[in-house]
Protein backbone atom coordinates (compact mmCIF):
# COMPACT_ATOMS: atom_id res chain seq x y z
CA UNK A 1 0.00 0.00 0.00
CA UNK A 2 1.40 3.46 -1.09
CA UNK A 3 0.88 6.27 1.05
CA UNK A 4 1.16 9.67 0.40
CA UNK A 5 2.80 11.50 3.23
CA UNK A 6 0.90 13.66 5.47
CA UNK A 7 0.70 17.22 4.57
CA UNK A 8 3.09 19.50 6.96
CA UNK A 9 1.92 21.25 9.38
CA UNK A 10 3.02 24.35 10.16
CA UNK A 11 1.83 25.62 13.66
CA UNK A 12 3.00 29.24 14.82
CA UNK A 13 4.35 29.27 18.60
CA UNK A 14 2.94 31.91 20.91
CA UNK A 15 5.17 33.98 22.16
CA UNK A 16 4.42 35.60 25.65
CA UNK A 17 5.80 39.34 26.48
CA UNK A 18 5.90 37.41 30.46
CA UNK A 19 8.09 34.43 29.43
CA UNK A 20 9.97 35.30 26.18
CA UNK A 21 10.08 39.26 25.49
CA UNK A 22 10.56 40.76 28.95
CA UNK A 23 13.48 38.35 30.03
CA UNK A 24 15.44 39.86 26.81
CA UNK A 25 15.13 43.66 28.36
CA UNK A 26 17.98 43.60 30.81
CA UNK A 27 17.51 45.59 33.75
CA UNK A 28 19.95 48.32 32.43
CA UNK A 29 18.21 48.39 29.52
CA UNK A 30 14.91 49.04 30.86
CA UNK A 31 16.87 51.59 34.16
CA UNK A 32 18.00 53.66 30.76
CA UNK A 33 15.42 53.85 28.85
CA UNK A 34 12.97 54.98 31.84
CA UNK A 35 15.46 57.53 32.48
CA UNK A 36 15.73 58.81 28.69
CA UNK A 37 12.85 58.00 27.45
CA UNK A 38 10.29 57.98 30.28
CA UNK A 39 9.58 53.90 28.80
CA UNK A 40 9.29 50.99 30.91
CA UNK A 41 10.44 47.58 29.28
CA UNK A 42 9.09 45.86 31.83
CA UNK A 43 5.73 46.76 31.60
CA UNK A 44 3.81 44.68 29.09
CA UNK A 45 1.26 47.77 28.46
CA UNK A 46 4.03 49.78 27.45
CA UNK A 47 6.33 47.55 25.51
CA UNK A 48 2.78 46.61 23.40
CA UNK A 49 1.93 50.15 23.04
CA UNK A 50 5.44 51.00 21.47
CA UNK A 51 6.01 47.70 20.16
CA UNK A 52 6.61 49.07 16.58
CA UNK A 53 9.00 51.88 17.90
CA UNK A 54 11.11 49.50 19.81
CA UNK A 55 11.09 46.68 17.04
CA UNK A 56 12.72 49.33 14.95
CA UNK A 57 15.41 49.52 17.42
CA UNK A 58 16.50 46.65 17.80
CA UNK A 59 16.08 45.80 14.04
CA UNK A 60 18.08 48.58 13.19
CA UNK A 61 20.89 47.51 15.86
CA UNK A 62 20.34 50.76 17.99
CA UNK A 63 18.56 49.37 20.78
CA UNK A 64 19.98 48.12 23.11
CA UNK A 65 23.04 50.68 22.94
CA UNK A 66 25.67 48.64 23.98
CA UNK A 67 24.98 45.06 22.78
CA UNK A 68 22.79 44.66 19.85
CA UNK A 69 20.28 41.79 19.99
CA UNK A 70 21.31 39.12 17.58
CA UNK A 71 18.43 38.31 14.43
CA UNK A 72 16.49 35.28 16.48
CA UNK A 73 15.79 37.49 19.25
CA UNK A 74 14.78 39.99 16.89
CA UNK A 75 13.20 37.77 15.02
CA UNK A 76 10.84 36.21 18.10
CA UNK A 77 9.92 40.08 18.99
CA UNK A 78 8.83 40.50 15.59
CA UNK A 79 6.87 36.89 16.33
CA UNK A 80 5.30 38.73 19.10
CA UNK A 81 3.99 41.68 17.67
CA UNK A 82 2.62 39.16 14.48
CA UNK A 83 1.23 36.71 17.05
CA UNK A 84 -0.96 39.54 18.88
CA UNK A 85 0.84 40.57 21.96
CA UNK A 86 -0.07 37.69 23.72
CA UNK A 87 0.96 38.87 27.30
Amino acid sequence: MNRDPEPTRTTAMSVSFETQIRPMFRDKDIAEMIDVMQLDLASYEAVRDNADAIYGQVESGWMPCDVPWNPEQVALFKQWIDGGFAP
